[in-house]
């Protein structure tokens, strides 16, 4: 048996082998299976149940009427047709868009003909196909600078959609945010409910973090395995080891790397891909 050590019947990994034996990270698809359909959209939390990926990731933000919807940029102008319908509304901002109006927005053409037709999906939307599709949720709380009390908002909403069960909260439902005080303000309104911070704060500063998140996510450019053991070595406000997700892994080289530091999670366009090289 090639890499292994015999003796009598007992096999013996190999030291190598006992490096890689630890748990393999989560696999988490950005703004759905990003690489293979358009970011933020149903079809894309599609692409990733086809691929049979659970974890999923999206981006929430306000209308200028106060409706949640699922878009990463703070502008419409690189996922949508909007320069071409409103032409004089530079620079397309998000929050100066109606519901109405974004939702008659083409979300998918930019990513392939045959994706025309794609829409922005409202918050209550991607929540339902989620729950269809029995993933779990990454949801990240966008510029909540621009959008006062948007953590009460989208509080209420997983309230209204079912996500604030006992089950979702357990095991199916993070918030994250490169805001501090939004994950401060979600962790004071639900402190029940898994929260994290994207970013790579330093080692001094991740007791205060501990305070109020549960994870770390920061961009894997920035860490190492002495820096997953800071965080590793730190429990957060349910008195659990802080996790640690990296973010945004998109080959096979890339994502052993970051696995061999411990870390419990990646973000990928390429889900499939990340799967894969990880063993998961």
């Amino acid at each position: 048996m090639t890499g292994s050590v015999i003796i009598g019947v007992l096999v013996l990994p190999t030291a190598a082998q006992a490096a890689t034996a630890h748990d393999r990270p989560v696999v988490v698809a950005h703004r759905g299976a990003s690489a293979y359909a358009p970011e933020n959209t149903l079809e894309a939390v599609d692409k990733a149940d086809d691929l049979g990926i659970t974890w999923v990731e999206n981006d929430v933000q306000r209308t200028k009427d106060g409706a949640l919807v699922v878009i990463h940029d703070t502008t419409l102008a690189r996922t949508t047709n909007v320069e071409q319908l409103y032409p004089d509304r530079a620079p397309w901002n998000v929050g100066d868009f109606t519901a109405a109006e974004i939702a008659a927005l083409d979300a998918g053409s930019w990513k392939g003909a045959e994706f025309t037709g794609a829409r922005i999906p409202t918050l209550h939307q991607y929540l339902d196909r989620v729950e269809d599709n029995h993933q779990k949720l990454l949801l990240e709380i966008k510029a909540p600078e621009l959008y006062p009390g948007i953590e009460a908002q989208i509080l209420r909403q997983l309230r209204k959609d079912g996500w604030l069960r006992h089950g979702h909260v357990k095991h199916r439902l993070v918030l994250q945010s490169f805001s501090a005080d939004s994950m401060r303000s979600v962790h004071a309104q639900r402190p029940d409910l898994t929260t994290g911070f994207l970013g790579t704060p330093a080692v001094a500063d991740l007791p205060a973090y501990a305070e109020f998140v549960d994870q770390i996510n920061p961009s894997h450019s920035t860490i190492s395995t002495a820096y997953v053991d800071a965080v590793h070595a730190l429990k957060g406000p349910h008195d659990k080891p802080l996790d640690i997700f990296t973010w945004t892994v998109n080959d096979a080289a890339t994502a052993q790397r970051v696995a061999g530091y411990g870390v419990d999670g990646i973000i990928t366009n390429t889900p499939d891909v990340v799967r894969e090289a990880v063993g998961g």
